[in-house]
């Protein structure tokens, strides 16, 4: 009889797991909330208005086509049983699974502040991507239609909170939104004029590369005309901005990039999970006590050779995702199992508007243009078709050729719904 392999998520973890059992003789079914795989790293570009949701999305069904033993439902699972070897879905229905993987990212944390969350949104989804968007391009409408100078500014101030990888790409691809991209769109406001405040908390923003490169962040994005306020830690999210240590600093649109935390769905595993609500599992990247439960990617805490847990980015969710693919496969086929997982550390790279760019990769750090070139070769590669390549990659020549021109500024929703919901 087959074995049925459950899998939560259809993220990197997900879908490089289910792509390793091709050929495997099981049935997979891969449930996730939406119907889309999601390309995350460019995420930021969509809320920014440089790509389209479309460019860095493919259905899942469609990837999944041509492999007859995935079955694909859109839905959430809120319990795992692991007595009795079922989840729960949201529905009502049940499943029983022979092997489970949980793959399913992880969210923004608001450090025990929820209430941030409807006037800070993170970036994590689509849904965020285009709440995002949405604000920022508001913003200047209203800016266009103010009566004063006060007023007018009070409309063109944006607070970017984190000053990781997230938050310094959001920060500098703003900047460019006003600086370049409307430029002469407007009759009487210059969007040039409006600030772009980075708040982070640590001394330095990029707090996890090294200094070079943090240096050379922090002088980038100055010279897009961010204003970064390091050693500067949030209080409060307020409707008109944000309190800090240091003071208030108001705020048309405030955007939360500052952590992560795990699905609460693990917390129905009844094992245990570290502070960021990730749960701890062994060598193989199951839980310790059960090894029919594996825990792949952003919802895994795995340490690494150092003895830190693997930071929550895309190499990391990829490679755990082919070695429990593989891990699987092998068991399927009564096969020994492989060793344990060991994860082989590319490096990071984070983008400051464009051409500019840091990346570090072992002893090899890299800045500016050639680091830049690096982060759009990598970005692409990774991209989960070759249509999405292709539309990208058009996009890119597009914007970088004119003038960093953003066409994807549409705002979905009509100005009465806009102000009922702000």
């Amino acid at each position: 009889m087959e074995k049925h392999v459950v899998v939560i998520g259809g993220g990197f973890a997900g879908i490089n797991l289910i792509q390793k059992l091709k050929k495997a003789p099981c049935r997979i079914t891969l449930i996730d909330r939406m119907n889309s795989h999601i390309f995350q790293p460019l995420l930021y570009q969509v809320a920014t208005a440089s790509l389209s949701e479309s460019s860095i999305s493919k259905p899942l069904r469609e990837i999944f086509k041509d492999q007859n033993n995935v079955e694909v439902r859109m839905g959430f699972v809120v319990q795992v049983d692991r007595q009795h070897k079922k989840i729960l879905l949201h529905d009502g229905h049940e499943l029983f699974y022979d092997e489970l993987v949980i793959a399913t990212g992880a969210r923004h944390s608001y450090f025990g502040n929820p209430h941030y969350e409807a006037l800070a949104p993170g970036l994590k989804t689509l849904q965020d991507a285009y709440k995002i968007k949405q604000k920022l391009l508001l913003a200047f409408e209203r800016a266009e239609k103010a009566q004063n100078f006060e007023e007018l500014m009070e409309h063109m101030v944006f607070v970017v909170i984190g000053g990781g990888p997230t938050g310094v790409e959001l920060a500098g691809s703003i900047a460019e939104l006003k600086n370049d991209t409307l430029k002469k769109n407007f009759r009487h406001i210059d969007p040039k004029k409006a600030r772009v405040l980075l708040l982070e908390g640590f001394p330095e923003v990029l707090p996890a590369y090294p200094e070079p490169l943090r240096k050379r962040a922090h002088q980038d994005l100055v010279s897009l005309g961010v204003e970064v306020l390091t050693n500067t830690k949030v209080t409060n999210v307020l409707p008109n901005g944000v309190e800090t240590e240091k003071g208030f600093y108001p705020a048309e649109a405030v955007i939360w990039a500052a952590g992560n935390e795990a699905s609460p769905l693990l917390k129905s595993l009844h094992t245990e999970l570290d502070r960021q609500g990730r749960a701890i599992v062994g060598p193989y990247l199951h839980l310790p006590e059960d090894p029919h439960v594996f825990v792949i990617g952003d919802a895994s805490h795995f340490k690494g050779s150092e003895g830190s847990p693997l930071p929550g980015i895309a190499p990391v969710a990829i490679q755990m995702g082919a070695y429990v693919g593989n891990f699987l496969k092998k068991k399927t086929q009564g096969q020994k199992n492989p060793k344990p997982f060991s994860y082989f550390d590319k490096g990071m790279m984070a983008t400051i508007g464009s051409y500019k760019a840091v990346a570090v990769s072992g002893k090899l750090q890299l800045q500016g243009f050639i680091a830049w070139l690096a982060w759009l070769l990598i970005h692409l590669v990774y991209l989960v078709s070759f249509r999405n390549r292709l539309v990208v990659a058009l996009d890119w020549i597009v914007h970088y050729l004119t003038g960093r021109t953003r066409t994807n500024r549409v705002i979905l929703k009509p100005i009465e719904e806009l102000e009922k919901e702000n």
